[in-house]
């Protein structure tokens, strides 16, 4: 074992000298690491510096502990703190600088990017190759290679040459001039006294190349404010009509910093108004209510089947143009409705030949709850899904357009630039509207975006759209984080002192926190279970009551001043059309409406005793007539299957309809006084005389009328779609107990010393022995209690190292506590392939 008084060699030599609090944070904050567990230290600290695993660990940096880490990559390697505080704070040392990067340091030696004491910091070498500045990379400090690598294939002659126009003293090697011209770039005051003589001219070129691309172009007769800077090695050749400035230069003309612009500290939340509580939490409910409505209308409209499933997957652009126009909305408003209730798990594909869209019967369950739970449930189903709506109508990397419900909407990130930006709101005064900016910048601190940005990269877009369907849904209102929204993320109360006055108006003076509250952290199911039943408490109370009347009016409307029960809603589904919709809803009674209401099996008698039973106002007499007046022609026209015929006990009206030229598209013939026949179908028959204003009914072969009910098209049951991990989840604290134990016991079987054998294995590899050996090793150790080392292969011929202490041997059979697994196993023995004793303490 390493002793933890000796510097580390390794990285893998370092993480043995972490503590289990310690490994546990570097797994949690990079999961990969332990997918699969690895079997010891060495290998963790090999899968800690793969490409792959480091460039996700990077990605996740803020943007000062990415600045830590790329001026480690331009520093001496190993470097010491102060070295690196002198790249970060500059020659002048910024306060904010050494105060935030002791912090910003932690964080990459927690995630095993940086190992090494303050004296010998080294930065993992897969990160140094990402980070370093090279003509293919540059770095993101603007800085280039150094004088030694600069000047890697000069010729001694050259380099002479420099050193005595830099005013050094020529040397006997390369290797010394090259450390003299190190020395002296490194100086300040030998520098600045040098850069005294220089024109003004050479000065200007050295401050278009200080802050990068440090390259720059030639021609093969340099100017001479170019060759002042060539003769003294200001500027170095790298390849024909090519010269860079050296890093060590360009390191003196900034002060020491690596950085033009170091942001040691994240960039505050500006709240752009401070609503009152009371007002922010009555329109976030306001929305809820329209939200729960929207969903309904549009499942409404795909009762009987909704619109076709492209081949592709996914909405037609007609079809989400069609549902935008019925919903009164635009088309990327609609788009999120529709992924919405699809996320819920309300909406679905049926599966059938010719497959459509339409509600589950997880819908007619939802609809059934009482309105704050329906809303939690569609407001988690957003938290959660990675489908994102706002990518509809653009193109994939294959230049196909994306579609609504279809494939490629999914962005991994999405649950957590939600669930970010929803904090960040947390975070503000109670009531405190943010500025779009403040949030984007925040968050481009917190994880920058790599490499050049033609345009808003993929995590602003999704802060962006974050923060129009929070208010969409209801989560936020007039901006601002509602209370139910505030429990919904599990976010805690604000304190009493931070509570707004009551007063009248709706803003207040916006006050700036001094401090940000520490990040919110994701909820296991069971704390989002327990949070979603805080925010349906304080959500209940603000949603409207559904009313159990309407108000008829005499013009055939009725108004319903509010949420209806479900019962009347239903029914004026079917007798009224809705004309608008708002504050209040406007039904309007229509022949075809009412005759819609008689198909579906209801008498006249019914429609009166229904209306008189939930008016509020007595029922207008124009619209008993009109009831009455279409129940007494509803029927008189029967139509059936000929292809389909129309019968009618009165001829003279059979007369009538073959005497209107607008049934000539029918080709009615006469086969009985009572009777005519087509050749169209039973529901082309009944439309076109229902258009030419006659009230048919449809009847069976048994001459009985067909009630046609509301019935809704459903899907067999379907599950909500699964959103796309962003990577290996987090490891929960009993997956990481039992990783560490096992890296832990791994790691105690290849390192600590073997009692010397006849046949000692090589570093790395299995034990050998043969099974007399193994077994006489194995009763030995039940005896004397002994630790021992075993290779085992197992039934799917996977080969690992254990470390065991054996209880019994019998039967083919060793049972023993493995300290890997930190459990007791049996093992068969025909599986051990060696056995080694473990030395111990000291021998």
């Amino acid at each position: 074992m390493s002793d933890p008084a000796t510097p580390p060699r390794s990285l893998a030599e370092a993480l043995r000298h972490r503590d289990d609090a310690s490994l546990g944070a570097l797994l949690r904050a990079r999961p990969d690491l332990i997918t699969p567990v690895p079997t010891d230290l060495t290998q963790l600290a090999t899968r800690a510096g793969t490409r792959a695993s480091v460039v996700r660990a990077l990605e996740r940096l803020d943007r000062f502990a990415l600045q830590t880490a790329e001026a480690l990559a331009v520093a001496a390697e190993p470097a010491s703190y102060g070295e690196l505080l002198g790249l970060m704070a500059g020659d002048e040392g910024d306060p904010a600088v050494v105060g935030a990067l002791p912090r910003a340091l932690g964080t990459l030696r927690e995630q095993a990017l940086v190992w090494g004491g303050d004296d010998r910091l080294r930065l993992v070498r897969t990160a140094r190759e990402l980070l370093a500045p090279s003509p293919q990379h540059p770095s993101p400090t603007g800085l280039g290679p150094t004088v030694a690598e600069a000047t890697a294939g000069m010729s001694p002659g050259r380099i002479q040459e420099i050193v005595g126009a830099a005013g050094l003293p020529s040397t006997h090697d390369a290797v010394s001039a090259v450390a003299a011209l190190t020395g002296l770039y490194g100086d300040r005051k030998r520098m600045a006294a040098l850069l005294k003589q220089a024109p003004p001219e050479s000065l200007e070129v050295l401050a278009r190349l200080v802050w990068g691309p440090p390259y720059g172009q030639v021609t093969a007769d340099p100017a001479p404010r170019l060759r002042w800077l060539l003769d003294r090695g200001l500027l170095l050749p790298t390849a024909p009509g090519t010269v860079v400035l050296p890093r060590e230069v360009a390191l003196h003309l900034r002060g020491g910093h690596a950085h033009r612009t170091t942001e040691p500290l994240p960039p505050a939340v500006e709240p752009a108004a401070v609503h009152r509580p009371q007002v922010v939490d009555a329109a976030a409910a306001g929305q809820a209510y329209t939200a729960l409505a929207t969903v309904a209308e549009l499942l409404k409209d795909w009762h009987e089947g909704g619109p076709a499933v492209l081949r592709a997957g996914g909405l037609s652009v007609r079809d989400l143009k069609r549902t935008a126009v019925a919903l009164d909305l635009p088309e990327p408003v609609a788009a999120f409705w529709v992924e919405l209730a699809y996320a819920a798990g309300l909406l679905a594909s049926d599966g059938e030949a010719d497959e459509r869209y339409a509600a589950t019967p997880a819908y007619d369950e939802w609809l059934e709850r009482p309105a704050a739970e329906r809303w939690a449930r569609l407001a988690e189903a957003w938290l959660t899904a990675t489908r994102t709506s706002g990518l509809v109508g653009g193109r994939d990397a294959k230049d196909r357009s994306l579609a609504a419900l279809g494939p490629g909407l999914d962005r991994s990130a999405a649950p957590e630039v939600r669930h970010r930006v929803l904090s960040l709101l947390a975070g503000l005064p109670e009531g405190g509207a943010p500025t779009a900016d403040s949030v984007l910048a925040r968050l481009r601190w917190e994880r920058p975006p790599r490499g050049p940005q033609t345009g808003e990269d993929l995590r602003a877009r999704l802060a962006r759209w974050t923060l129009s369907e929070a208010e969409m849904l209801g989560v936020t209102g007039r901006g601002a984080l509602s209370a139910h929204g505030r429990a919904l993320l599990g976010a805690p109360a604000p304190s009493a002192a931070g509570t707004l006055p009551d007063g009248p108006g709706d803003r207040l003076p916006v006050h700036h926190t001094s401090a940000p509250p520490p990040p919110l952290a994701p909820l296991t199911p069971a704390e989002q279970a327990g949070a979603s039943t805080a925010a349906i408490r304080l959500l209940a109370p603000l949603l409207p009551e559904p009313l159990d009347h309407v108000l008829l009016q005499a013009d055939l409307t009725a108004v319903a001043p509010g949420p209806l029960e479900r019962p009347l809603a239903d029914m004026l589904d079917v007798l009224a059309d809705v004309e608008s919709k708002g504050g209040a809803t406007v039904y309007r009674f229509t022949p075809g409406s009412v005759r819609r209401a008689l198909d579906a099996g209801r008498a006249a008698g019914d429609l009166h005793a229904f209306l008189a039973a939930h008016s509020r106002t007595p029922v207008p007499q124009p619209l008993t007539y009109l009831i009455d007046d279409v129940a007494r022609r509803h029927g008189r026209l029967r139509v059936g299957a000929a292809s389909a015929y129309v019968r009618c006990d009165d001829d003279a009206v059979l007369n009538e309809i073959l005497a209107d030229k607008r049934a000539a598209g029918l080709r009615l013939r006469r086969l009985a006084p009572t009777v005519l026949a087509t050749q169209a179908d039973p529901a082309t028959l009944l439309d076109g005389l229902r258009a030419m204003g006659f009230a048919p009914a449809a009847e069976s072969a048994d001459g009985d009328v067909l009630i046609t009910r509301a019935d809704a098209h459903r899907t067999p049951p379907r599950t909500a779609p699964e959103p796309v991990p962003d990577g290996p989840p987090a490891p929960d604290a009993t997956l990481l107990s039992a990783a560490i134990r096992a890296i832990r016991a791994g790691d105690l079987a290849s390192t600590t010393p073997r009692k010397p054998s006849a046949a000692p294995a090589s570093p790395g590899t299995l034990p050998r022995t043969g099974p007399a050996e193994t077994l006489a090793t194995m009763q030995a150790a039940v005896l004397t209690g002994e630790t021992l080392w075993i290779g085992y292969v197992n039934a799917e011929g996977s080969a690992s190292q254990r470390v065991i202490a054996p209880i019994r041997v019998e039967g083919g059979f060793v049972t023993a506590y493995d300290h890997t697994a930190d459990e007791v196993r049996t093992y068969p023995l025909h599986r051990v392939t060696g056995v080694a004793e473990l030395a111990n303490e000291g021998e």
